[in-house]
């Protein structure tokens, strides 16, 4: 007598083939869907709805970052020796005393023991700027 398959064996018999067919089917679907999500949302965000460039004051930045352009303001004085875009910088952050930026940030670098060169650099603005403070005074190696 030959061999008997067993009962569960019999009537899984199809099943597989369809079951990959199936998963291919969902697999490829996903991929397709993904592929066009994708190129969609680049489309709109690139192609209909580009974002603008705005052009921020400084007085609109973050606080940590209005400490990083006061920094930058007095080491670009150091470098170009140019009083006049120094005071046209700070003005951005404070029109009516842009020397108050430099002498804020000097002094609290100061009393917290930050970076010696930071502090020179505002050191040496603010005495070009005529608002040199006690605490400051110390960072002028020699004054210009």
């Amino acid at each position: 007598m030959g061999r008997m398959m067993p009962l569960s064996a019999a009537f899984s018999i199809g099943l597989p083939r369809e079951r990959d067919v199936q998963m291919r089917r969902w697999v490829v679907q996903a991929v397709v869907g993904a592929v066009v999500g994708i190129a969609l949302g680049f489309g709109i965000g690139w192609g209909l709805w580009p974002n603008e460039p705005a052009d921020a004051s400084p007085d609109a930045l973050r606080w940590d970052y209005q400490e990083n352009y006061v920094i930058m303001v007095a080491s670009a004085y150091e470098v170009e020796g140019n009083l006049t875009s120094a005071y046209q910088r700070l003005a951005l952050l404070e029109p009516e005393n842009p020397s108050a930026p430099v002498v804020r940030l000097g002094e609290r670098l100061v009393a917290a023991g930050a970076s010696t060169e930071d502090i020179t650099s505002l050191a040496r603005l603010a005495w070009a700027m005529d608002a040199i403070t006690p605490p400051l005074v110390p960072y002028l190696e020699e004054q210009p």
